[in-house]
């Protein structure tokens, strides 16, 4: 089988070449389908993991726009529409000098099993441009979406492929981008989620990514007959995500310590409460990347350049970007006892640090654990198109639903020999949906 993984592995980087997050996350579906894959005689003679592994579309446009200064700016823009066989595509835009096609890529694949995992009629997609918000006015970040929306305009729709945020891509941006699209296509659709609530927006979608993980989390130490109350919890970054994490972890009784930035981390041995949370948020609006000023203001310690996992904790959510955690923190997690890592960012983990905390933890893998942020934004389509809102509450016990079937999904195609393997329960649940309609439709 390794042989015929390596054979399959090889001809799709030769095709690819140079897409370094591409081929990890193509790797870890591969290697964790395979068995399924090559015992399925539909599936190997409609060539299904190579149909999935080829996007659909890839749409890559020039965005021109002019700063405050009158100069002429140049960014890059992408859509790739990668599997529209469970619905329309879903994925957010991306706004970070970071972006590449590469990138962009190994999201809009992951999209495709985290979405079909939602049990929502989801596709997979993603997007975004290398433009970097840091320093703009708002006059110029206008400009810019709109530029972007002008071409972008001509490819998505409410039943074709339905953008979302994404880092750098908040409700002011949503807004933008909105307005532009209506402006130009003269109708008021659900073409994009996460919109402000003015405008058919969700209730609790901003902390639906975080609220998602915790509720993936609280069943999985459910499994080991513990509860999350008294946890101590490591997380990372301090955006959205983490703000869910942590509003949802404080309410259920954990006892978050460290937030992050790019200065290092802060460990809170008191743990955040909710004025701490506030007060994270707050200097996240105000355009400061980094948490030393937190250590200052609650008195807890800062360790500057440093990463929270060598922090002593029972459980870690990475929560920022992808890669952020290695396999020298992983060991460190374990060493000091760590029992549960729940990738909350997007390929949060190394693929050497994944392996490791699969053998030695329980590891929640992101396509599971983080679908709550997509979940919600299914559940906004569906709002949308019933020019309908649903309560806070409702929303919540929706996503709380949806986290508990993608648990049992892991669960019932993960457990061998009585251990659960989330990382192939999540991979192979998300692939078999996938590809029995795309069998179902034919050579498309």
């Amino acid at each position: 089988m390794e042989a015929k993984i390596n054979e399959f592995m090889e001809a799709l980087k030769a095709r690819t070449a140079g897409e370094a997050e591409f081929h990890q996350a193509a790797q870890e579906v591969v290697e964790s389908v395979w068995e399924t894959y090559d015992s399925n005689p539909k599936y190997k003679n409609a060539k299904i993991l190579e149909k999935m592994c080829e996007p659909e579309r890839t749409i890559m446009f020039r965005v021109p726009w002019i700063n405050d200064n009158g100069e002429v700016e140049i960014n890059r823009g992408y859509r790739v529409e990668f599997n529209s066989a469970i619905g329309p595509y879903k994925g957010g835009l991306r706004f970070h000098p970071s972006v590449t096609l590469s990138a962009l890529k190994f999201l809009g694949f992951e999209q495709t099993f985290k979405n079909s995992l939602t049990t929502l009629p989801m596709g997979g997609g993603k997007g975004g441009s290398d433009f970097n918000a840091k320093g703009r006015s708002d006059n110029e970040i206008m400009r810019f979406c709109q530029s972007f929306m002008t071409e972008l305009c001509k490819h998505i729709g409410p039943n074709t492929d339905v953008p979302a945020g994404d880092i750098g891509v908040g409700g002011r941006e949503i807004g933008y981008l909105f307005g532009q699209y209506k402006r130009i296509r003269n109708e008021f659709t659900g073409v994009l989620t996460g919109k402000p609530l003015e405008f058919g927006g969700s209730l609790i979608r901003p902390e639906a990514t975080g609220f998602g993980a915790v509720y993936f989390a609280q069943h999985m130490v459910a499994e080991n007959k513990e509860t999350l109350e008294g946890k101590t919890v490591a997380l990372s970054g301090f955006g959205n995500v983490t703000w869910g994490a942590a509003l949802k972890l404080v309410e259920l009784g954990a006892k978050v310590v460290t937030v992050s930035g790019p200065d290092g981390y802060v460990y809170d041995k008191e743990g955040l409460d909710a004025e701490k949370i506030d007060y994270l948020l707050d200097l996240r609006a105000s355009n400061n990347d980094v948490v030393a000023p937190y250590a200052e203001k609650f008195g807890a310690e800062f360790f500057a350049g440093k990463k929270p996992w060598e922090a002593k904790v029972d459980m870690a959510f990475p929560c920022a970007i992808q890669n952020e955690l290695n396999e020298e923190d992983a060991k460190l997690l374990v060493t000091n006892g760590c029992k549960y890592v729940v990738e909350t960012s997007n390929m949060g983990c190394t693929a050497e640090a994944m392996l490791y905390l699969v053998d030695n933890c329980a590891f929640a893998p992101g396509k599971a654990a983080n679908a709550g942020g997509v979940a919600v934004s299914g559940l906004e389509m569906s709002q949308n198109s019933l020019r309908f809102n649903w309560t806070a509450e409702e929303v919540d016990a929706k996503l709380s639903r949806i986290m508990k079937d993608i648990h049992d999904t892991c669960v019932k195609f993960g457990t061998k020999d009585g251990k659960i393997n989330y990382v192939n329960g999540a991979n192979i649940g998300g692939f078999v949906k996938v590809a029995e309609a795309m069998v179902a439709q034919g050579c498309v």
